[in-house]
């Protein structure tokens, strides 16, 4: 099968378009002809060497497909089912997994990280991991929903416990997760603060119901959001920037308020000054994607039109590169997907 993976670490010139075996089914697995794959940032933390893989190795983790065959004792899908991947994969078996928490799992792992990914033709997965897609979605639109909706719900739903009113800062509004959690947060008729580095993004951002717009390389985000609130603060914010956004975060935060970490493209290693968190009873919360019962709850919203996918560009397989380029260098509004 055609497939694009890395034999080594390194940039985007070790992404190589090559022929692999085509993977079969076990018991309990689906094989699925895959029609296209999104992006994710975490496709280039794996490729620049963050994690302990085998090579070759093939990343991505959201797709969408068609399943063509089905493993022993698999009876609750077809062959021709059109479906999208849940990408977070547990044992199954513990009692996270069980109880609907796999993402607690302390065997849980991400497709296209500890297992070969979605850039290729086919893909084995787990039965539970696959889902039909929605009847209005294209297989394009469906690969870009999984991980990016999924991590925002989680953060905002389940553990932002997000209602009606409640102040909320997005950073990075064109992110896969910025465009997901702005919608998520006006579907829960929140006020939303995000952050981006051009106005264009911004004026996106607005249409899809975002009400405070802050271009952070104009101005200082925290001196806005003190402005804007007239120096009550924020009640939660999601921030997977890291080292450059969260002190400036916690600081902006009202008391009692929340700041939910998710990724860090800035950085890690973060310093906080804990008087601020203790001082306002303040939480820190770090999240790891979420359940498959949620991403099928998110689903439903794609269904009747509340949520959207958004996607920047679709590119074929053989241009890899050129898609891991456009978000490395941050072009991208919305998600980059391969067509398959």
């Amino acid at each position: 099968m055609r497939a694009v993976a890395i034999t080594e670490f390194g940039g985007r010139e070790k992404l190589k378009l090559m022929e692999l075996p085509e993977p079969k089914p076990k018991a309990g697995e689906v094989l699925i002809q895959l029609k296209a794959a999104s992006l994710n940032h975490l496709d280039i933390w794996v490729r620049n060497g963050l994690y302990k893989i085998p090579f070759p190795h093939i990343l991505g983790a959201d797709g969408a497909g068609v399943i063509v065959e089905v493993g022993d004792g698999v009876t609750n899908l077809k062959i021709g089912e059109k479906v999208l991947i849940s990408p977070g994969i547990g044992c199954g078996v513990c009692q996270e997994c069980v109880s609907g928490r796999e993402n607690f799992c302390k065997l849980y792992h991400i497709l296209g990280v500890q297992k070969d990914g979605t850039y290729a033709e086919y893909v084995v997965l787990p039965a539970q991991n696959v889902l039909p897609i929605p009847a209005n979605l294209d297989f394009e639109s469906a690969a870009s929903i999984p991980l990016v909706f999924l991590t925002a719900w989680h953060a905002l739903v389940t553990r932002g416990g997000i209602k009606p009113g409640m102040k909320v800062l997005i950073h990075a509004a064109g992110s896969g997760v910025g465009v997901a959690a702005i919608q998520i947060a006006k579907l829960f008729n929140a006020f939303v603060f995000t952050t981006a580095g051009s106005d264009e993004k911004l004026e996106k951002a607005k249409s899809l119901g975002a009400d405070v717009l802050i271009n952070y390389k104009k101005e200082d985000f925290q001196e806005r959001l003190k402005i804007e609130t007239q120096g009550e603060g924020i009640d939660l914010i999601l921030d997977h920037v890291g080292f450059d956004t969260v002190m400036k975060g916690l600081k902006s935060l009202k008391k009692g308020g929340k700041l939910i970490t998710l990724g860090a493209t800035s950085g890690s290693e973060v310093p906080i000054e804990l008087r601020f968190v203790y001082g306002k009873n303040l939480s820190i919360e770090g999240i790891y994607m979420g359940s498959k019962g949620e991403l099928m709850e998110v689903l439903k919203f794609f269904t009747d039109g509340k949520l959207k996918p958004v996607i920047h560009a679709v590119l074929p397989l053989e241009e890899a590169k050129e898609a891991h380029r456009i978000l490395e260098e941050r072009e991208v509004f919305g998600k980059v997907v391969l067509r398959i």
